[in-house]
């Protein structure tokens, strides 16, 4: 079963004085890119955290964020009272006669008025952070695996049109036959030349051999159920759906440089437009 590569994940844990939010964002790409975002005492975890991202996700341009909110009276930052004094001391040789309330009022907005206290990573903490990081990731894998759903009834059906067409197609070929036919006796009459009758026809059966469509269309025909069954595979399979596509298009190109015949070439442009609908959205496949 084949999984989107565009997905969203999110878990939240609400702790006795902080809660726990992350959020996973993907789409698509030709690797992995991964882009975190997490308060700076998480840093030396980024490591670990990005090769369990990796491994679980495998591909496509990931956004994580991990945002930690005190809803408790613990804090980190604290009223740095020395430099406190020292801006008011300095502000009354400006303004003796200044209100003092004011004068904090004007300090405590000065740089450094306040101190960051760094904070140790709690190995207790980290473990329920841990759990809320695995239930985003399996969120976003089952978003991803709802889209990569709709994308396969979507591919079936695509496959199928072109299928149709196909076999639409090939209802023209003894007609665009014994129209070519048709005009080469024709063109031979209007000149009014004595013709070999027997190397005629095996002139016309090798010039009629260049307008034969039969490989293309077994090709085809082989491409598109292989496409199907590649679906069905169990290991990502996104760059194969791509190579596919790309010998499908082959194929419908040297129908339509063959077909020489006005409603088969209606029909390829119909195909050509299917599967450029297909190729668009193999790029969302993992």
């Amino acid at each position: 079963m084949i999984q989107s590569m565009t997905g969203y994940g999110k878990a939240s844990l609400q702790l006795p004085t902080k809660k726990i939010t992350v959020e996973l964002k993907s789409l698509n790409s030709k690797g992995i890119d991964l882009n975190t975002r997490m308060p700076s005492v998480y840093r030396e975890m980024e490591l670990g955290l990005r090769n369990q991202i990796s491994q679980r996700l495998e591909r496509g341009k990931i956004d994580f964020s991990l945002y930690i909110e005190v809803t408790g009276e613990e804090t980190s930052s604290k009223i740095n009272m020395p430099i406190i004094k020292g801006y008011i001391n300095q502000m009354k040789s400006v303004l003796p006669n200044a209100d003092e309330t004011e004068l904090m009022k004007m300090a405590v907005r000065m740089p450094d008025a306040l101190k960051t206290e760094r904070d140790e990573i709690d190995e207790n903490e980290w473990k329920e952070i841990q759990k809320v990081i695995d239930e985003a990731l399996e969120n976003i894998a089952n978003f991803r695996k709802d889209e990569g759903l709709s994308l396969e009834k979507e591919f079936k059906d695509r496959i199928g049109n072109i299928l149709s067409l196909m076999n639409e197609a090939i209802s023209f070929d003894k007609e665009r036959i014994e129209t070519v036919k048709t005009r080469l006796k024709t063109a031979l009459d209007e000149l009014q030349l004595n013709v070999d009758q027997n190397r005629f026809e095996q002139e016309l059966i090798f010039y009629l051999e260049k307008y034969d469509i039969t490989e293309e269309k077994v090709r085809l025909e082989n491409h598109l159920n292989y496409f199907i069954e590649t679906l069905a595979g169990k290991e990502a399979n996104g760059r194969k759906l791509g190579f596919i596509t790309q010998e499908m298009g082959r194929e419908i190109n040297t129908m339509g440089s063959k077909s020489n015949h006005t409603e088969m070439q209606k029909l390829v442009v119909m195909m050509k437009d299917e599967l450029e609908k297909i190729k668009e959205q193999v790029l969302n496949v993992l």
